[in-house]
């Protein structure tokens, strides 16, 4: 392998690792929780800092990178990045956390945009676009498998431990690309503009798909592992077919010779299609949910990548219209977590009195005597209260009932039937989210036909 292929898979490679961070804490929320305390809503700032961070910074990061030389630049923000990491990975407490993942975010923005510029540097124009753009889609498809692996092998802290030297080995790699090419050539960072205005239609479209795709990033993976009591190895393994039908799409669509704009709305339509696939899904198997995956999977990797690329297209200086479609996309996850957040806590408390109904009526009709009944539903009332606002474990309710061995079968009946009763509650539950984060996605398609009329 040449130099030059090996600074292009550093600087890819610390890309996809900064926006894989935007999400790879998604499985490893509940365990954070746990260990540092706090409410679900303030774990939830975990995300939700980081991706608001990202998209403030990104447009005043491209601004001070237009006056500086991008190899210094994009080191000072990989090397906060990584140092930020370090101390995500100490964290004490939730508000630590939180702070340190605003730090990461920000060495992050920083480095975002100066890989874009030295990408193109080391290759040209449309390489080095395609690339970066291509390394965010994996690196954002991926995230949440990745962090579900790290923190069912290790801990939560190896998602921060492990970016360390995936990061710090692109340092020299940015250095010499910076060297590659004079400042003054550097077209992208040069002091002159093209004036051609920002590309709207592509990043109103790629904010509204992020938005869409959180509830395919962010809210599956809560059903399976919350809602579902998936463990995290197995909710990875599962989430895993949307980064590899998102690795896919791009070959199917040439294969299939279809246009930009072509896939664009085949992108857009794809994702809504596989969020009312995991709204209408029939069974609460994590099987079911793999075709929808796979139909939003396909759909993330037809647009993310060819609307960045028309958002980018000719565009200088390059820096700032990266950093406004890094803006664009992380907007729109903050926009998701807002607007899909409240609905999904409205549903779930909603369906907490239908749930207990169906318990109750389950336990009154179980073949067990009337003590039995009596000391479990004291138990699973505890559950309940101990978990209010989350979807129950029930196990530990059955394993402190110690009854006699000629009704632990039907105990363990029971078990089942209130388990497949809560995991429908819980599906029905996420069901108005994932219908709402469809809807996002049919409304990208607004600002592309408008394009496409005009056009015409």
């Amino acid at each position: 392998m040449t130099q030059r292929r090996v600074i292009v898979a550093l600087l890819a490679l610390t890309a996809a690792t900064v926006l894989a961070d935007s999400a790879v804490v998604t499985l490893a929320l509940p365990q954070i929780l746990r260990e540092l305390g706090g409410s679900v809503a303030g774990v939830a700032w975990v995300l939700i800092a980081f991706n608001l961070v990202l998209a403030v910074v990104a447009v005043p990061a491209a601004w001070l990178l237009a006056r500086r030389a991008p190899g210094p630049g994009t080191v000072l923000g990989i090397a906060v990045f990584a140092g930020a990491s370090v101390a995500c990975a100490s964290a004490s407490g939730l508000g630590v956390l939180i702070a340190a993942r605003c730090a990461q975010a920000g060495g992050g923005a920083v480095a975002l945009v100066g890989c874009l510029e030295l990408l193109v540097a080391v290759t040209d124009e449309r390489r080095g676009v395609r690339l970066w753009t291509v390394s965010g889609v994996v690196g954002t498809a991926a995230g949440p498998m990745l962090g579900g692996l790290l923190t069912e092998a290790f801990s939560w802290q190896s998602i921060f431990i492990v970016q360390v030297p995936l990061t710090l080995v692109a340092i020299p790699a940015a250095l010499m690309a910076g060297r590659t090419q004079p400042h003054a050539e550097c077209v992208g960072f040069a002091p002159r503009s093209t004036g051609l205005r920002p590309a709207i239609a592509p990043n109103v479209a790629l904010a509204l798909l992020s938005a869409a795709l959180t509830a395919a990033l962010f809210l599956l993976v809560l059903l399976l592992v919350e809602g579902w009591r998936t463990e995290p190895a197995t909710a990875a393994v599962t989430v895993s077919v949307i980064p590899v039908a998102a690795f896919l799409a791009p070959w199917i669509a040439r294969a299939a010779g279809a246009g930009p704009q072509s896939e664009n709305i085949a992108g857009c339509l794809l994702v809504a299609g596989g969020l009312c696939g995991l709204a209408l899904l029939a069974g609460t198997d994590a099987v079911a949910t793999l075709a929808p995956q796979a139909l939003i999977g396909l759909g993330l990797g037809l647009t993310v990548d060819s609307l960045t690329g028309q958002a980018l297209h000719e565009r200088l200086p390059r820096a700032h219209h990266g950093a406004g479609t890094i803006t664009a996309r992380h907007a729109g996850v903050v926009l998701g977590l807002a607007l899909l957040t409240p609905i999904i806590t409205v549903d779930l408390r909603d369906a907490q009195l239908p749930a207990q109904e169906a318990m109750t009526a389950a336990v009154l009709d179980a073949p067990l005597p009337g003590t039995t009944k009596i000391a479990l539903a004291q138990q699973l009332g505890d559950r309940l209260l101990a978990e209010r606002g989350r979807v129950p474990d029930l196990h530990p309710a059955f394993a402190a009932l110690h009854s006699p061995a000629d009704q632990q079968p039907a105990a363990a009946a029971l078990e089942t039937k209130l388990d497949e009763q809560l995991d429908r509650a819980a599906l029905r539950a996420f069901r108005h989210s994932f219908l709402a984060a469809a809807g996002l996605a049919a409304l990208a398609l607004v600002p592309l036909l408008a394009t496409r009329r005009r056009a015409a």
